[in-house]
């Protein structure tokens, strides 16, 4: 007989618990509709891997299957990544959450941000969504460009009273969360992640990633920018929606073209997957992981910080995440309500979990790595078939399943 614990549904592969077959039945319809090209997802419940699931392929051509370690870009799922980085050195005193960001970093103190806390930063309270100086992608990688990228954020001036208003800092959140790193961890953000969690957890994310890890990243296809634009204009002229909401911001705020558009992607969010970029740490978007790894990186968040005998963080780190500590409904860049604690993303609890304690934060396209402490989950989820929604349907439909299992 086989092990019931490792029958899934075709075209999947992998394992999956009985009682969590639900979301497997859901994973593989994804599929069989044609809605995904190559994906996984894995989830820990209880600190033990309940879900580990995969199938399709890396290449729209069908010549290299997906499997269980592929790789693939996150986007904005790399910002929970520096929000781990943050959290792990603010534990070990490199910094205070309330204290100003220029008692570290005392260039950031000029045009009006000399009150501005590191909380009101990373929580996107400070009003710094958007450069006035134009950046290439290029700059925020080239390591003799440094001191220019840092003039930069330095200069700018916030385009709202810190704390009063929220905004999501799309981009700006990752060149204020590596120069910071610097001036007050003296380290580069990805080295300490790496060194101090990553690494020794096993987690399979890269933030920046080797050469030696190519041939195992898939093929992204994140869709045109045309397509995606006509799609939004469909949304917002229908209405009615959380996605009608972020389309109009979109396509009407400046605060949102202002969040996204510098540094400018040349040719789209695919740039995010060639070498050059990948290879960067680029904090805001360019990490690369599997399902396994991101699901893995958020286990000790989920359980309290004590995993498979050994303490990754403490309990009074993750205590305060429960909390919304910034809401705004809607965000000035978004145009949906969320918000944020401690670099976390904050949903509202129709998204990813019931459960307003939960956290993390998902990427543009679907991917998603978050944890429910109060369920004592970890969820990582990939795919190279990139939605134009902000929240992916699919991503959604998972995590319906995944807590109705919870419930059974």
């Amino acid at each position: 007989m086989p092990d019931p614990d490792h029958v899934v549904p075709a075209p999947l592969q992998g394992h999956c618990h009985p009682h969590f077959a639900g979301v497997a039945r859901q994973f593989a319809r994804s599929f069989v509709d044609g809605e995904e090209i190559g994906a996984a997802l894995c989830v820990y419940h209880r600190g033990e891997c309940v879900v580990d699931l995969w199938g399709g392929w890396a290449d729209r051509e069908q010549r290299v299957p997906w499997q269980a370690d592929t790789l693939i870009v996150v986007f904005s799922v790399t910002k929970g990544l520096a929000a781990m980085a943050l959290n792990l050195a603010a534990e070990r005193g490199a910094f205070d959450w309330d204290a100003p960001v220029a008692r570290y970093w005392p260039g950031f103190a000029q045009n009006g941000k000399a009150d501005i806390t590191v909380r009101q930063l990373f929580n996107h309270r400070a009003g710094l969504h958007a450069l006035s100086t134009p950046l290439t992608l290029e700059q925020c990688f080239d390591a003799t460009q440094r001191d220019a990228v840092r003039a930069a954020l330095e200069r700018q001036a916030p385009a709202w009273n810190a704390g009063v208003d929220q905004g999501y800092h799309a981009l700006t959140f990752g060149l204020y969360a590596s120069a910071f790193f610097r001036q007050a961890v003296g380290e580069p953000l990805e080295a300490f992640l790496h060194r101090e969690y990553l690494d020794p957890l096993g987690a399979d994310v890269h933030l920046g990633t080797p050469p030696y890890e190519d041939a195992r990243i898939a093929t992204l296809y994140p869709g045109s920018d045309a397509a995606r634009v006509g799609r939004m204009v469909w949304a917002a002229l229908r209405g009615g929606s959380t996605e009608s909401n972020v389309a109009r911001s979109f396509l009407a705020g400046q605060d949102a073209k202002g969040a996204f558009s510098n540094p400018p992607a040349p040719g789209g969010f695919g740039v995010y997957n060639q070498p050059p970029v990948r290879r960067a740490a680029l904090a805001w978007a360019s990490a690369t992981a599997s399902a396994r790894g991101l699901a893995r990186a958020y286990v000790p968040w989920s359980v309290g910080g004590t995993w498979q005998g050994r303490q990754w963080l403490q309990p009074q780190t993750i205590a305060p995440l429960l909390e919304r500590q910034g809401w705004a409904e809607p965000d000035r860049v978004l145009g949906k309500p969320l918000g944020w604690s401690q670099g976390f993303l904050k949903e509202e609890t129709t998204v990813f979990s019931p459960n307003p304690e939960s956290f993390g934060h998902s990427g543009i396209g679907g991917t998603l790595g978050w944890c429910d402490p109060k369920a004592q989950l970890a969820i990582g989820y990939v795919m190279n078939r990139s939605d134009w929604r902000v929240r992916s349907p699919r991503a959604l439909a998972l995590c319906r399943a995944l807590y109705q299992c919870t419930l059974d």
